[in-house]
């Protein structure tokens, strides 16, 4: 992918290895002395492209669990330093939608071509113990029951082998109109085949 970048070209007094302007003002441009270019001209710097190793991170499969990792960010703490409660539903939500595309669904598709979205019918959530700044924690997703119009996900939030967090997840999917709609029926094979996954795995 290449991000646009244009950039305004600031020319630089004392030239090359100038600390405070490492950028030289080429010789066939003439500049102002306040050592930027005259308003409208603009230098067409290189692209940028953007590697795979810069790719947000995603999680994984293993067996029927899918595992999405998410670090602790002050942003996320309240006044006691703590991640505050409706922070783990931000977590849950990232890891499910993660699932999803890890899974195979592409759920932008299905709504910009007219066929709806998931909204949250239901989510039953109990909080064990907090987690803190800094704090590596892994949230966990399967598939629990796959339904014409709906799909069931139960999540748990650890921090190592401590749980902190386990919640149950209804996702109906609806369409424009407000009104439930029938999932397509490859995902709800790709569901049914997880939810058998993972009543084999022991």
């Amino acid at each position: 992918m290449t991000v646009g970048s244009w950039q305004r070209f600031r020319a630089s007094p004392g030239g090359d290895g100038d600390p405070l302007h490492p950028f030289p003002a080429p010789a066939n441009l003439h500049h102002r002395h306040s050592g930027f270019l005259p308003r409208g001209h603009w230098v067409n710097s290189p692209p940028m492209t953007v590697e795979g190793q810069d790719q947000p991170a995603q999680g994984r499969f293993e067996g029927a669990a899918h595992l999405f990792a998410v670090r602790v960010y002050f942003e996320d703490t309240d006044l006691s330093g703590v991640v505050y409660h409706a922070n783990y539903l931000r977590y849950m939500e990232r890891a499910r939608s993660d699932m999803l595309r890890v899974a195979g669904i592409d759920q932008r598709a299905h709504f910009e071509g007219g066929g709806g979205a998931y909204a949250i019918a239901d989510l039953a959530i109990r909080y064990r113990a907090p987690a803190r700044l800094d704090d590596a924690l892994l949230v966990e997703s399967r598939v629990v029951a796959a339904r014409a119009a709906s799909v069931v996900i139960h999540q748990t939030v650890r921090r190592g082998a401590e749980l902190l967090t386990d919640a149950t997840v209804t996702a109906a999917l609806v369409g424009p109109d407000g009104r439930p709609r029938r999932q397509p029926a490859a995902w709800i094979d790709r569901f049914r085949s997880l939810v058998l996954q993972g009543e084999d795995t022991p």
